[in-house]
Protein backbone atom coordinates (compact mmCIF):
# COMPACT_ATOMS: atom_id res chain seq x y z
CA UNK A 1 0.00 0.00 0.00
CA UNK A 2 2.65 2.47 1.17
CA UNK A 3 5.67 1.50 -1.25
CA UNK A 4 7.75 5.05 -0.91
CA UNK A 5 7.82 6.76 2.57
CA UNK A 6 9.08 10.66 2.66
CA UNK A 7 10.51 11.19 6.23
CA UNK A 8 11.26 15.04 6.76
CA UNK A 9 13.29 15.35 9.92
CA UNK A 10 14.78 17.97 12.38
CA UNK A 11 16.86 15.35 14.24
CA UNK A 12 14.00 16.22 17.04
CA UNK A 13 12.91 13.79 19.92
CA UNK A 14 9.45 13.91 18.11
CA UNK A 15 10.76 12.92 14.33
CA UNK A 16 13.13 10.41 15.68
CA UNK A 17 10.32 8.60 17.30
CA UNK A 18 8.82 8.40 13.60
CA UNK A 19 11.64 5.35 12.74
CA UNK A 20 9.34 3.32 14.84
CA UNK A 21 6.43 4.03 12.74
CA UNK A 22 8.67 4.06 9.44
CA UNK A 23 9.44 0.09 10.59
CA UNK A 24 6.30 -0.78 11.33
CA UNK A 25 5.31 0.35 7.23
CA UNK A 26 7.90 -1.95 6.09
CA UNK A 27 6.12 -4.96 7.86
CA UNK A 28 3.06 -3.46 5.41
CA UNK A 29 5.26 -3.71 1.84
CA UNK A 30 6.61 -0.50 1.80
CA UNK A 31 9.85 -0.94 0.08
CA UNK A 32 11.78 2.83 0.16
CA UNK A 33 12.39 6.00 2.67
CA UNK A 34 13.58 9.06 1.87
CA UNK A 35 14.97 10.95 3.86
CA UNK A 36 14.58 14.83 3.64
CA UNK A 37 16.74 17.35 5.70
CA UNK A 38 15.94 21.07 5.83
CA UNK A 39 18.36 23.58 6.51
CA UNK A 40 15.98 26.69 7.51
CA UNK A 41 17.70 29.60 4.99
CA UNK A 42 16.01 31.96 7.42
CA UNK A 43 18.44 31.02 10.44
CA UNK A 44 21.75 31.07 8.33
CA UNK A 45 20.01 34.48 7.15
CA UNK A 46 19.71 35.44 11.01
CA UNK A 47 23.36 34.75 11.51
CA UNK A 48 24.60 36.35 8.78
CA UNK A 49 22.45 39.42 9.86
CA UNK A 50 23.89 39.44 13.62
CA UNK A 51 27.43 38.33 13.13
CA UNK A 52 28.12 39.33 9.31
CA UNK A 53 30.58 36.67 7.21
CA UNK A 54 29.53 33.99 9.73
CA UNK A 55 27.09 32.43 7.98
CA UNK A 56 29.18 29.99 5.80
CA UNK A 57 30.53 29.10 9.26
CA UNK A 58 27.30 28.06 10.46
CA UNK A 59 26.03 26.23 7.38
CA UNK A 60 28.90 24.50 6.65
CA UNK A 61 28.61 23.18 10.60
CA UNK A 62 25.09 22.56 9.93
CA UNK A 63 25.85 20.36 7.42
CA UNK A 64 28.48 18.22 8.66
CA UNK A 65 26.13 17.42 11.61
CA UNK A 66 23.15 17.05 9.68
CA UNK A 67 25.29 14.38 7.32
CA UNK A 68 26.20 12.29 10.57
CA UNK A 69 22.71 12.34 11.83
CA UNK A 70 21.67 11.23 8.18
CA UNK A 71 24.40 8.84 7.88
CA UNK A 72 23.13 7.07 11.14
CA UNK A 73 19.27 7.22 10.38
CA UNK A 74 20.17 5.62 7.12
CA UNK A 75 22.39 2.73 8.49
CA UNK A 76 19.46 2.01 10.74
CA UNK A 77 16.91 2.10 8.43
CA UNK A 78 18.81 -0.12 5.81
CA UNK A 79 18.83 -2.89 8.67
CA UNK A 80 15.02 -3.28 8.38
CA UNK A 81 15.34 -4.04 4.57
CA UNK A 82 14.25 -1.05 3.64
CA UNK A 83 16.31 1.17 0.66
CA UNK A 84 17.30 4.24 1.53
CA UNK A 85 18.02 8.25 0.05
CA UNK A 86 19.12 10.95 2.15
CA UNK A 87 18.46 14.42 0.34
CA UNK A 88 19.54 17.19 2.71
CA UNK A 89 19.11 21.03 1.13
CA UNK A 90 18.93 24.50 2.29
CA UNK A 91 15.78 26.31 2.29
CA UNK A 92 12.60 26.75 3.52
CA UNK A 93 11.21 23.42 5.48
CA UNK A 94 7.51 23.20 3.85
CA UNK A 95 8.61 24.15 0.52
CA UNK A 96 11.11 21.65 0.13
CA UNK A 97 8.61 19.02 1.97
CA UNK A 98 6.33 20.27 -1.13
CA UNK A 99 8.66 19.85 -3.44
CA UNK A 100 9.92 16.55 -3.04
CA UNK A 101 6.43 15.51 -2.33
CA UNK A 102 5.54 16.39 -6.24
CA UNK A 103 8.94 15.82 -7.48
CA UNK A 104 9.16 12.06 -6.25
CA UNK A 105 6.50 9.13 -6.28
CA UNK A 106 5.96 8.99 -2.59
CA UNK A 107 2.99 6.87 -1.07
CA UNK A 108 3.03 8.76 2.50
CA UNK A 109 4.49 11.23 4.86
CA UNK A 110 5.85 10.39 7.85
CA UNK A 111 6.05 13.61 10.36
CA UNK A 112 6.87 14.37 13.74
CA UNK A 113 4.28 16.87 15.54
CA UNK A 114 6.49 18.96 17.12
CA UNK A 115 10.27 20.10 15.44
CA UNK A 116 13.12 21.48 17.94
CA UNK A 117 11.95 24.94 17.95
CA UNK A 118 8.64 25.21 20.26
CA UNK A 119 8.56 28.52 20.53
CA UNK A 120 8.30 29.09 17.33
CA UNK A 121 5.59 27.45 16.63
CA UNK A 122 3.59 28.94 19.04
CA UNK A 123 3.68 31.90 17.01
CA UNK A 124 3.97 30.95 13.59
CA UNK A 125 2.32 27.39 13.23
CA UNK A 126 4.34 24.22 13.27
CA UNK A 127 5.68 22.64 9.86
CA UNK A 128 3.90 19.44 9.84
CA UNK A 129 0.80 21.57 10.29
CA UNK A 130 1.64 23.21 7.82
CA UNK A 131 2.52 19.64 5.54
CA UNK A 132 -0.76 18.79 7.02
CA UNK A 133 -2.93 21.54 5.28
CA UNK A 134 -1.02 22.07 1.99
CA UNK A 135 0.31 18.33 1.24
CA UNK A 136 -1.87 15.63 -0.85
CA UNK A 137 -0.27 12.38 0.16
CA UNK A 138 -1.56 10.43 3.13
CA UNK A 139 0.42 11.54 6.51
CA UNK A 140 1.29 9.94 9.17
CA UNK A 141 1.58 12.91 12.25
CA UNK A 142 3.98 11.28 15.28
CA UNK A 143 2.54 12.72 18.44
CA UNK A 144 5.00 13.39 21.17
Amino acid sequence: MFNKILYPTDFSEVSMKALGYIKQLKKGEAREVLILHVIDDRALTAIEASAPGRSKEFESALMEDADRELKSLESELKKTGLKVVTRMVIGNPLQQILKVEKEEDISVIVIGSHGKSNLEEMFMGSVSEKVVRKCEKPILVVKR
